[in-house]
């Protein structure tokens, strides 16, 4: 008994005094001069990062090896070149993606409290949110969207799959949305410059990469006739309502996360060993075409002889010779047929230039302005907007060579003609939609998964077809999804495959179907 009277006041003296070194604990640990709370444009920089890296990897070890812009030589299992495919290479894309969405979402959501309300933040947001989505989507078809970010804040942890159609027609109208809140959006309304690693600020520039890239998706889906009345909104942003759309109209317009070198913003490839990032080498397609028509992007020593320029100030691909000539390996070869030896490389041939390709800022590029040329030349050749296909085939040519060799001036009609890949207005519609789309694929060089995507879209450019290549010889039209979703939302990934097909790299994604 003695021991109990003794213990009890000792275990109140002891709460007692827990409960006085608790006093004023958080307001001790608490700096007074910093906020709390997040603002907006504090989650911009690494959304926008994150996102471009995750696009730069997947462009360099799936799309570029799918499009014969490059062959990871071997006769191994696995390679992608030769349509080989494992289903654990779907993980990156989707993990990365999804998990860097509750950045462009918290950057909306802060955007919206009283304290930091901004239209711009708000915009930025929506137009990060739908280009990382489109990509999702066009790369697995069915996805998680409507739910995909609610986990945080409303346990939905098992988020359903909305089918493409509406995944398309959602983006759509968010894309509207932020086109809608930037022309709204107040002067004094500013973007952080440090954090908008894209436009600095620009804000009227945000605004033409928004409807341009509202021109992309639109493009994609043109061919469906239940989206009709898409079709005719993008002939109304080149006519009535051209005004309220504004689009890119230069270079200087164009999408690119420009790496700096400096801190984080560091390019990933830039991480790579050279010997690694030489280590693969460029296929036929892609070097011949440049080779034989002379291509000044090819070789920054060539650019610059001809044009008496330094290799450290201009941007390039910097493409080496073997033994003074440029030659690719050719794409989806047999194994073990002697076609495997290093051929020509992304790196400079002036080892001694400031700046490589693995160095070079603007391969984070998310589009560019000769992107938008050839959407409007296809556009015209199928005589849904006015305007001669010729006039933006040329001038999406010229801005795709400018837009890497901003010295060159030779006349891009001349330039064609004597490589006798010029436009001709005898040409068949066949022969014409391959003519755009050739100079479309280099345009697109480094943009994500683009190639890819237009590829199933139009089945141009026309790729030749190695003996080696595995799945029938048939281009992959998506991605598997993880296995992981199949434990972690099984409900939902059943509930897909069973509206989508089977979860297999041929089963088309809805814009693919007829």
């Amino acid at each position: 008994m003695k021991m109990k009277k003794i213990l009890i006041p000792c275990l109140a003296i002891g709460l007692i005094a827990l409960q006085a070194c608790d006093k004023g604990f958080v307001e001790l640990n608490t700096d007074p001069t910093k906020t709390t709370n997040a603002y907006p444009q504090q989650f911009l920089a690494n959304a926008l990062m994150k996102s471009v890296e995750y696009n730069m990897i997947r462009n360099r070890n799936l799309n570029n090896e799918l499009m014969q812009v490059t062959v990871d030589v071997g006769d191994g299992d696995g390679k992608v070149f030769r349509y080989d495919f494992r289903r654990n290479w779907a993980d990156y894309l989707w993990n990365g993606h999804f998990t860097n969405m509750a950045n462009y979402r918290d950057m909306y959501l802060k955007a919206l409290e009283p304290i930091n309300y901004s239209r711009a933040y708000q915009a930025v947001a929506l137009i990060g949110q739908t280009w990382a989505y489109s990509i999702l989507t066009d790369t697995y078809g069915d996805i998680p969207y409507s739910q995909a970010t609610l986990g945080r804040d409303s346990l939905i942890l098992e988020p359903r799959f909305d089918n493409q159609k509406d995944i398309y027609i959602n983006m759509i109208a968010k894309l509207d949305s932020a086109n809608t809140l930037l022309r709204l959006s107040p002067s004094t309304e500013l973007i952080d410059i440090e954090a908008d690693l894209v436009y600095k600020g620009d804000k009227t520039k945000w605004r033409k990469f928004c409807n341009s890239l509202l021109l992309r998706l639109l493009l994609r889906i043109a061919h469906k006739p239940e989206m009709a009345e898409y079709v005719t909104k993008m002939q109304e942003m080149f006519t009535t309502n051209a005004s309220n759309y504004p689009i890119m109209t230069s270079n200087a317009d164009a999408a690119i996360l420009r790496w700096s070198g400096i801190g984080a913003f560091v390019s990933p490839y830039s991480l790579l060993r050279v010997q690694d990032f030489r280590a693969i080498s460029l296929a036929s397609f892609f070097v011949d075409f440049l080779r034989d028509s002379n291509d000044p992007r090819m070789d920054i020593a060539l650019y610059n002889t001809l044009y008496g320029t330094t290799g450290s100030s201009n941007n390039r691909w910097g493409i080496s010779p073997v033994s003074g000539n440029y030659v690719g390996i050719p794409s989806g070869y047999s194994p073990n047929t002697g076609e495997r030896p290093r051929q020509s490389y992304f790196y400079s041939s002036d080892q001694t230039a400031a700046v490589t390709l693995q160095t070079e800022p603007m391969t984070g590029m998310m589009m560019n302005y000769a992107e938008v040329e050839f959407i409007k030349a296809e556009l015209a050749l199928k005589g849904l907007i006015n305007g001669d296909p010729k006039t933006f085939f040329y001038s999406g040519a010229q801005n795709s060579i400018t837009q890497w060799m901003p010295g060159w001036t030779k006349s891009i009609q001349q330039h064609l003609s004597e490589s006798d890949i010029d436009w001709d207005d005898n040409d068949s519609f066949e022969d014409k939609m391959e003519r755009i789309h050739k100079q479309k694929y280099f345009a697109l060089f480094l943009v994500d998964m683009q190639q890819w995507f237009e590829y199933r879209r139009t089945g141009y450019p026309k790729l030749p077809k190695g003996d080696g290549l595995k799945n029938n010889g048939e281009m992959p039209a998506r991605m598997y999804y993880p296995v992981y979703v199949q434990s972690s939302n099984p409900t939902n990934y059943r509930n897909a495959v069973a509206l989508q097909g089977p979860d297999e790299i041929n089963t088309k994604v809805w814009w693919q179907k007829p």
